[in-house]
């Protein structure tokens, strides 16, 4: 099983940034997926995920709930993360990850983790 985020790069504040995170090795449909990110000198932080299947389910943290958008395309085994009105405060590693149970993700505890993408807001 293999997770790769890619899309990351320098934006200015305020502005929308499109994160992609390919999957393989695994069934698409049959997993919960979703991103975290990780801020120097700070802990890992969930972000948003999206159940597995159809993705009738998300659910956001607090900090980007309205900016940030998870959707997953099941035709190219992707999940997005579109953000808006980024802030410098979103400056992070973004990654994402899968696992059968959505909690999991919640929780911080997925089965499988990718490879991160570095996004960094200017003021």
């Amino acid at each position: 099983v293999q997770l790769q985020a890619f899309g990351g790069g320098l934006v200015q504040a305020g502005d929308s940034l499109t994160l992609s995170c390919a999957t393989s090795g695994l069934t698409f449909s049959n997993y919960a997926v979703g991103w975290y990110r990780q801020a120097p000198g700070k802990e890992r932080e969930f972000v948003t995920v999206i159940s597995r299947n159809s993705g009738g389910s998300t659910y956001y943290s607090d900090s980007i709930k309205g900016r940030f958008t998870i959707a997953r395309d099941k035709a190219k085994n992707m999940v997005y993360l579109q953000m808006k009105s980024l802030k410098p405060d979103d400056t992070a590693v973004y990654y994402c990850a899968a696992d059968r149970i959505l909690h999991n993700i919640v929780v911080k505890t997925p089965t499988y983790w990718g490879r991160g993408t570095l996004v960094t807001v200017s003021s």
